[in-house]
């Protein structure tokens, strides 16, 4: 039986993964109408925050902005969703975290490895090798939602599970591999905030305001020390109480995370699909799509996730005796890795740190990538689903058999 959190969890995602479809399409007929100069006029709509007269200038155009700062919110989502699921929930022991870790350390490391495959020539184009590591649990888990009781719950626990490690391993990436020039004065005032954080959570302070009062001086801090700043979302999250001053009410960590959903899935993503996902199609031809950093990327998303969720996930019902989710049987397991590859959100999030500066032809090139990338894995995750057999061998704990993959 699902919980009630996992139920609201599931519906605010599909909805918001449809919002960001939607979204998304958006950016890609405008971009591609004879609005696309206004589209990217949008985008880079100055905007400045400024703190007396020369003591804080923070000027960053529209696109920057919502990279920036709206994604630290979400960041601070899924901060408060890692910490929740690590103490007590579908991770919080060794034996339930097992499958669902292994499987996103191999749906990382293997898209990894097929990129720099395809771009092992290329010094700047290998600066992408992360970006077909990530899963966009909006999209995927929209699509599972659609598909409705085809799918058995655990299966969406699981492709749940497998996201949000794949976001920790996102943030760590980000923070060891795609920083700018350090200012070592700067963080050592975020190191100072961080300390802050920790005084909070060890004298109980059960508002999560002066949480994020602190977390926004941290945010500004990472922002002016080089490192990436929405890692200061993740810090602030990290430090909210996931227990309450009583145990029958709700806790800091609880009510932030549930007044967030609504905002980061209907307004947050789909505002950053919207200023990261229009590409013109103007002039693109065979030759475009044949780069070695969209065929890099969409192999990696593809092919990648598949093999490493799959290839990992199987290993370890072999050699460490784990069992494949309760109700599920090859096909329906099969389909959802297929899925993982699913990137979008975070695979054009790394795209753009990986690539800044760089010029418009990577921003390009990656756009496609993730885009087709995503669609395949998608449509053939949904097809396979689909096609697989609703009785079969499925692990329903009729005998307490295991299943091995048989």
């Amino acid at each position: 039986m699902v919980s009630d959190a996992f139920r609201r969890f599931f519906a605010a995602e599909s909805a918001g993964g449809i919002v960001l479809a939607l979204a998304t399409i958006l950016a890609l007929a405008i971009s591609n109408s004879p609005w696309g100069a206004d589209y990217e006029a949008f985008r880079n709509i100055p905007g400045e925050v400024r703190i007396g007269h020369e003591w804080l200038v923070l000027s960053k155009p529209l696109i920057l902005w919502v990279n920036d700062l709206w994604m630290a919110v979400f960041f601070l989502l899924v901060g408060l969703e890692i910490k929740r699921e690590l103490i007590a929930g579908e991770l919080a022991s060794p034996r339930q975290a097992l499958l669902p870790a292994g499987a996103a350390f191999g749906g990382m490391v293997v898209p990894a490895g097929i990129y720099a495959l395809f771009n092992m020539n290329d010094p700047v184009a290998l600066r992408g090798w992360a970006i077909p590591a990530a899963t966009d649990i909006a999209f995927a888990l929209g699509i599972l939602m659609l598909l409705g009781s085809r799918v058995p719950a655990s299966l969406k626990i699981f492709l749940t599970a497998v996201a949000i490690i794949d976001d920790l391993g996102a943030i760590v990436v980000i923070a060891f591999f795609y920083t700018a020039n350090l200012s070592l004065p700067m963080l050592a005032a975020a190191g100072v905030g961080l300390v802050a954080l920790f005084a909070l959570n060890r004298l109980r302070v059960m508002s999560v305001l002066p949480y994020l009062f602190v977390g926004a001086i941290i945010w500004v801090c990472v922002l002016k020390s080089g490192v990436h700043a929405t890692l200061a979302g993740v810090a602030t999250a990290f430090a909210i109480p996931l227990r309450g001053v009583a145990d029958d009410e709700h806790s800091p960590l609880e009510m932030l995370e549930h007044a967030l959903h609504p905002w980061v899935a209907f307004l947050v993503l789909p505002m950053f699909a919207f200023a990261n996902a229009g590409v013109s199609l103007q002039g693109m031809t065979v030759q475009t799509l044949a780069q070695a950093v969209p065929l890099g990327i969409a192999a990696g998303l593809v092919l990648g996730k598949a093999i490493g969720v799959f290839g990992t996930s199987w290993l370890l019902t072999r050699l460490a005796g784990v069992e494949l989710p309760d109700g599920a049987n090859r096909w329906q397991f099969f389909g959802v890795c297929v899925l993982c590859g699913v990137g979008f959100t975070m695979s054009l999030f790394i795209g753009g740190l990986a690539f800044d500066g760089q010029g418009p032809g990577y921003d390009t090139q990656v756009k496609i990538g993730v885009l087709g990338g995503s669609l395949i894995a998608g449509v053939l995750g949904t097809v396979i689903l689909l096609r697989a057999e609703r009785r079969g061998p499925s692990r329903r704990r009729q005998q307490h058999q295991p299943s091995r993959f048989q």
